[in-house]
């Protein structure tokens, strides 16, 4: 019985490595996002002396979007590798923040990217709000605040933890 323990255990660590092709997958969406970027960008670059003022507002608040989304992408494979999968070796390409990201400050850190889209996004509707309803507006700053309270409330959350955990190891 032990034995078939022990197979189901190394089946289980094993199947980790399935989530390889999940970061893969990740990193060949980030390509493909980067070519979108590119697109917006040369957009604004040849549109530069034509946009107005809000315009070229709108179009950079797009760019930093796009910006933060891929920092996101990078940031959860990344950590989701070094946490999940395995360590990453140490090296001279060695980036600095690898192994700080546990589980824990990666919760903070994809709450914190997803309220600054969120905000991102909730601008630029208001810099076009002739366009919306007041309805329309409405859900969109409610949702939004949705993701401020979750952040709030999961960094609250954590920092709970940590102080318990810190009183334990006391």
């Amino acid at each position: 019985m032990k034995s078939l323990e022990l197979l189901i255990e190394r089946i289980i660590l094993s199947s980790r490595w399935i989530l390889v092709a999940f970061y893969l997958g990740l990193a060949a969406s980030l390509a493909v996002y980067a070519v979108s970027f590119g697109y917006k960008f040369y957009k604004v670059a040849i549109n530069v002396f034509q946009y107005e003022e809000s315009d070229m507002i709108l179009a950079i608040l797009g760019l930093i979007d796009a910006a933060l989304v891929a920092s996101l992408i990078v940031m959860v494979m990344i950590s989701g590798y070094e946490n999940f999968v395995s360590r990453f070796d140490e090296g001279e390409d060695q980036v600095s923040f690898l192994g700080k990201l546990d589980s824990g400050s990666l919760k903070i850190k994809v709450a914190s990217s997803i309220v600054a889209i969120s905000s991102i996004h909730l601008l630029q509707i208001f810099l076009n709000a002739t366009q919306y309803d007041n309805s329309k507006l409405m859900w969109f700053t409610i949702i939004h605040l949705a993701f401020v309270v979750s952040a709030v409330l999961l960094g609250y959350l954590e920092m709970i933890m940590a102080k318990a955990k810190g009183n334990k190891d006391a």
